[in-house]
């Protein structure tokens, strides 16, 4: 009944104007490397790319988790035990005051040893990926000194849980101390860099993209040049193939893709996934995130395609637009079959096809 309620809430509220309609594209099929898949994400998207990289670790190579925790951090530890529609509402106190603010420490919560355990747990369940694969992975880690929202330390519990995952040690890099609010972090300076207010880009002089990029797929850390402006096309595509029986998935009808002209000519590109935050997708703050957080340049001299998939606002359970990283979707959130897991994995697929 709760999940039927959350579909219905989903349809109404996901509506699609004139002009985006007639803009609106296929996601086109490229021939990439779904094996040389990343992730990144700020805040929701944060913990929705960790999800991602768990539920599909033989073929992610790294992930990028900024102002975000540890996987699987919102699950309670008796939920289980409750029906439903308690089990959701324990699971969201529990995102905001144990895994936002640090709230909840005196409880244990979060507890990193635990939440390897659970991960494990959920591998050997073959609901996601073996543990083993991310032995393998790349993972940078970045909270801003001026973040409130996501407190620093649920920032250091999720490398934690990584390094009793199995990522060694050497694959991991936190990115420097720098007094930024919660957003992900833009190459120009601006006054806007403490602030934690849409559309969460914080201009602090600093290259995140590019610093996060390189760590996963360079060669000791560097990567090519960016070019000087993007070359490619920006691509706004109908996500709707990709949900079609996702009932509930509370993703909206469209999502956008960079795609850089070398992509277009040869297959064997990577894919990044970059996932947006709460109050942060392209209905809330334009092309701010998409076209602001600086993929673009970067991915034009590094053959990489950029997949901006787009969660959509559901006025009971996710008014602000986040990614499900506390189970509004459903209790399987964290597994390889959550919903939208499913569809951006559906997504990577198409890119990867051939043209």
């Amino acid at each position: 009944m709760l999940r039927k309620l959350i579909a219905l809430i989903a349809l109404a509220v996901c509506t699609l104007s004139p002009a985006a309609a007639a803009d609106m594209q296929p996601l086109p099929s490229l021939g990439a490397a779904p094996a040389q898949t990343s992730v990144s994400g700020i805040s929701s998207g944060a913990y929705m790319a960790g999800q991602y990289q768990f539920a599909h670790a033989k073929t992610v190579v790294g992930a990028a988790i900024i102002a975000g925790g540890p996987f699987g951090c919102a699950e309670t530890r008796y939920g289980s035990f409750m029906p439903e529609p308690t089990h959701l509402l324990m699971n969201e106190a529990q995102s905001i005051a144990g895994c936002m603010k640090n709230d909840l420490v005196l409880y244990g919560i979060p507890d990193p040893a635990a939440l390897a355990d659970q991960a494990r747990e959920l591998a050997t369940a073959g609901k996601i990926d073996p543990l083993a694969d991310l032995a393998h992975h790349k993972v940078y880690l970045f909270s801003g000194l001026d973040d409130t929202t996501v407190v620093q330390s649920i920032v250091v519990a999720a490398a934690e849980v990584y390094l009793r995952a199995g990522v060694p040690a050497a694959n991991i890099k936190t990115g420097p101390p720098i007094h930024a609010g919660h957003g992900f972090v833009a190459p120009s300076k601006s006054d806007d860099c403490p602030l934690s207010t849409a559309p969460f880009i914080n201009h602090c002089g600093y290259d995140q993209a590019g610093d996060l990029l390189a760590h996963i797929y360079g060669a000791n850390g560097a990567i090519e040049p960016k070019s000087t402006a993007p070359q490619g096309e920006l691509i706004t595509f109908d996500q709707k193939p990709f949900t079609q029986d996702l009932p509930g998935a509370s993703l909206a009808e469209t999502g956008a893709v960079y795609v850089p002209n070398a992509c277009r000519a040869l297959a064997g590109c990577r894919v990044h996934i970059a996932f947006h935050g709460c109050q942060q997708t392209r209905a809330d703050v334009g092309e701010a995130f998409v076209a602001g957080a600086g993929f673009e340049p970067w991915a034009d001299t590094n053959r990489l395609i950029v997949l901006f998939p787009q969660a959509s606002p559901a006025m009971l359970l996710n008014p602000l637009g986040c990614w499900d990283w506390w189970g509004y979707t459903g209790l399987g959130y964290l597994t390889r079959d959550a919903p939208q897991i499913v569809a951006v994995h559906r997504m990577v697929e198409q890119l990867s096809a051939r043209p």
